[in-house]
């Protein structure tokens, strides 16, 4: 049975996309994870792959063509099979569902298409980053049998870069929930169904495998789809893992509510659905309720536990693939320089003695360095095999830490801000990174990085370069100590600043002399004025 692939929605605030080229022809061979055509959505250019496997058999939409989400893209089946019941009796933009077959041979009766009842929509974990491959439900927002409202929240959905909210762009009642809050699945496998009020969806659920890819979109007829399409996701489960690998499922609220009182969940008795611990289970335990410890987990004889598994979030993931993608691909050096704030210090006195003005010294970095690499452009550099992009703009990126690792949210064109707009521009992204509100938008595009880990009191540091920048400076804190002036040794302020640089990209003495500049921004700030 034929695949048909719509126009996919890869950003939240995507209307409409439109084809930059296709990496496949009609008649070609297409395997599950091929790129298939990069399409220029309202955020960027991205390349879109494909989910199933088999023969291209027709291009909806022809490169610089532009058309809405959820128009006909593509369709993949078997080699010479009839699709013209696809292409006829409904626009494109209606007609289409994406709805992955796992094999391209003919279908048994066990996995035979079940319809789709009219109105009912089949949501899909969405693909909220361009990196994203596996999602988290967070929570839910809605449960099953509530109304809900074109634009209302679904739920939070934690990807590999933050939390964020997802919305739903249909209305009706949520008739299931395919998967529960803390587990996890990947991208396309069955969230939730949304249709009419006691509309019987169990067709749609039963007897079918693993779940497949691509969402089930709004069409204006009932349309066939796999069954393997919609299967409920089978996701790992929040679980505290013992140190012989055993599973304890767990709400996200209980596990914490076991961690802040010390409680060992493993002697916990679960009253949820499956044996799943709840909060009321964690309030109504006592040490006398509990089980005899489990032989998985590794004690000494007293009973003390000496290790427990925590599962590694998404975020935390990536920040692992990514960092060791960097260090080990990019020849990191670091330079370090020590930099006179007494100037900087007294500026910054001045400035903020203006009404409804707040300025750090983080701001007063970020815009020095914003300068810096106007003059440096080798600095703001992206290494490619087979060429070095110079950027334009300064995009510079702030790493920020939250609760579940690190991100780095971006400000745009941060060669153009003053003082005051970059201030308030930090301000805001960092609000948003602790309140897991940050779109992927908000961190793409970064050509430069800043890490300041001065407000812990760290002196001096190195960071590994956030990849596909150049380089990323490391902004230790203003310390209080004995300087020498015109020979004289007196009370001074300084900071430490490293910079950490790919060679590919940036000479020693390149490096180096970005630094100089920087540094005569911050120790005479009038220069930033210029």
């Amino acid at each position: 049975m034929a695949v048909v692939i719509n126009m996919p929605r890869l950003s939240d605030t995507m209307e409409e996309g439109t084809v930059a080229s296709w990496l496949k022809k009609v008649g070609d061979t297409v395997k599950e994870g091929d790129i298939l055509a990069e399409i220029e959505t309202d955020k960027a250019t991205m390349e879109f792959e494909s989910f199933n496997a088999g023969t291209l058999l027709h291009i909806g939409i022809e490169v610089g063509k532009t058309a809405p989400v959820d128009a006909l893209l593509a369709i993949i089946g078997a080699p010479g099979e009839d699709i013209s019941a696809y292409l006829s009796g409904a626009p494109a933009a209606t007609q289409a569902v994406s709805a992955p077959v796992a094999e391209t041979a003919p279908p048994t009766p066990a996995a035979a298409p079940a319809a789709v009842p009219q109105g009912v929509q089949v949501i899909t974990m969405p693909r909220l980053s361009d990196t994203m491959e596996v999602g988290t439900v967070a929570t839910w927002l809605k449960k099953v049998g509530d109304s809900v409202k074109e634009g209302d929240i679904l739920a939070e959905i934690e990807t590999d870069k933050a939390t964020m909210e997802f919305e739903s762009f249909y209305a009706g009642t949520l008739l299931h929930i395919g998967l529960q809050a803390g587990e996890s699945a990947p991208v396309d496998s069955v969230l939730a169904i949304i249709g009419p009020q006691g509309t019987d969806v169990s067709a749609l659920l039963s007897g079918a495998p693993a779940p497949a890819s691509a969402p089930v979109v709004a069409s204006s007829e009932p349309v066939a789809v796999a069954a393997s399409s919609i299967a409920p996701a089978t996701a790992s489960a929040p679980v505290a893992v013992t140190s012989a690998g055993s599973r304890i499922l767990a709400s996200p609220l209980a596990k914490k509510m076991a961690a802040d009182k010390g409680i060992d969940l493993s002697l916990v008795q679960g009253s949820g659905e499956f044996g799943r611990i709840i909060k009321a289970d964690i309030e109504r335990f006592t040490p006398s309720a509990a089980a005899a410890p489990q032989a998985s987990i590794s004690t000494a004889p007293s009973g003390v536990v000496h290790s427990e598994g925590v599962k590694n979030s998404q975020m935390r993931k990536v920040i692992a693939k990514r960092l060791s993608a960097s260090k080990f691909t990019a020849p990191h050096y670091y330079l370090t320089i020590e930099v006179d704030m007494e100037e900087a210090m007294a500026s910054r006195a001045q400035i903020n003695t203006m009404p409804d003005t707040k300025v750090s010294f983080n701001d007063m970095v970020l815009k020095a360095t914003a300068m810096a690499l106007t003059k440096h452009p080798q600095v703001n550099t992206s290494w490619q095999d087979e060429q070095t992009i110079y950027h334009q703009h300064v995009h510079m990126g702030v790493a920020v830490a939250v609760e579940d690792g690190l991100v780095v949210p971006v400000i745009p064109f941060a060669d153009r801000l003053g003082l005051t707009q970059i201030g308030g521009a930090v301000k805001d992204l960092a609000g948003k990174a602790r309140s897991k509100k940050l779109t992927p938008q908000e961190m793409e595009g970064s050509t430069f990085t800043v890490s300041n880990l001065g407000m812990f009191g760290i002196q001096e540091f190195t960071s590994i370069i956030n990849q596909p920048n150049s380089a990323i400076l490391s902004v230790g804190a203003i310390v209080e100590k004995p300087v020498v002036k015109k020979g004289q040794i007196v009370v001074g302020h300084t900071m430490k600043l490293t910079l950490a640089c790919d060679h590919r990209t940036v000479d020693g003495a390149t490096g180096a002399q970005f630094l100089q500049t920087l540094q005569t921004y911050l120790e005479h700030p009038v220069t930033m004025l210029a």
